[in-house]
């Protein structure tokens, strides 16, 4: 028998490259998928939040707008600062004035609401707090700015007679350093209840 005839088969080192170009293949291909993942994961956070954002500042603004004297007698507006606002709306339509209370606390956008209660009445206790939107990124930047009647701005803390019109920002990013960049949401309120030009 002649041994050096041509011997059909797969040698060791193609098996090995077969192998390698495998794992290489199998790597990418999961590389892949997990960074899809993380897209589409990343993308649906982004996308409630900026939701969630949306609703909360289209409510605010609303109440806004219906800005009434308190049931104490407290003029509508409170406070008027750059990252806090308080002001008086009949907030849950039951006739009853409640204290509303909006701010930004770190990175949370939060809203509470108080009840008068009492003999006299007074918006006294705790309320009702809840988060009306996460991964707000404002930092230094003002949430709430303010004009009089002449689309003045004022400075804050504003003088609560001037108020006239109330502008919101919010910029929202889930993720503070990661792209895509930050949604801005900005909205105006005229206070309806305290225009002068009727």
């Amino acid at each position: 028998m002649n041994r050096n005839k041509l011997q059909k088969g797969i040698t060791i080192l193609e098996i090995i490259m077969a192998i390698f170009v495998f794992i290489i293949a199998s790597f990418v291909v999961s590389a892949f998928i997990i960074q899809n993942f993380k897209v589409q994961n990343f993308t649906l956070e982004q996308s409630s939040a900026i939701d969630e954002a949306r609703r909360g500042v289209e409510t605010m603004i609303k109440e806004l707008r219906e800005a009434l004297p308190g049931d104490t007698g407290a003029y509508p507006i409170e406070l008027a600062d750059d990252q806090e606002l308080i002001f008086y709306a009949d907030y849950d339509r039951d006739q009853a004035i409640e204290k509303v209370h909006y701010w930004l606390n770190g990175s949370d956008f939060k809203k509470n609401v108080i009840e008068a209660s009492g003999n006299p009445l007074a918006y006294s206790g705790a309320g009702e707090t809840v988060i009306i939107s996460k991964y707000v990124r404002n930092n230094e930047t003002a949430v709430f700015t303010y004009r009089d009647s002449n689309y003045s701005e004022l400075a804050t803390p504003a003088d609560l007679n001037s108020v006239k019109l109330v502008h919101v920002y919010l910029k929202i990013n889930v993720f503070e350093n990661r792209a895509p960049m930050d949604f801005e949401l900005e909205s105006d309120s005229t206070l309806r209840n305290l225009k002068e030009n009727f």
